[in-house]
């Protein structure tokens, strides 16, 4: 739909470029930068919906806090061989 908008923006100026009218010319101006702004925000908002997140992936507290858990314990685990070595 988006693209409809950038389409419609290049007719106003092709329009406003070949009337000898002030007022067309003007309206025609006005137009396009209108249709040229929806066209960016179309865009923008095309690109942010195709950016989100799936919800079945995201880790639920009990899986994070098992995460972090075994995090730690590597952690202890390095930590201690790391106090061993000659």
């Amino acid at each position: 739909m988006h693209w409809l908008f950038l389409l419609l923006a290049f007719a106003a100026m092709a329009l406003a470029l070949l009337t000898t009218s002030m007022p067309v010319l003007v309206g025609c101006l006005v137009a396009a930068l209108v249709l040229f702004v929806l066209w960016v925000v179309g865009l923008y908002q095309a690109r942010v919906a195709g950016t989100g997140r799936d919800p079945t992936l995201m880790v639920d507290p009990a899986e994070l806090r098992r995460l972090r858990e075994q995090a730690q314990a590597r952690q202890q685990q390095d930590t201690s061989a790391g106090d061993h070595t000659p």
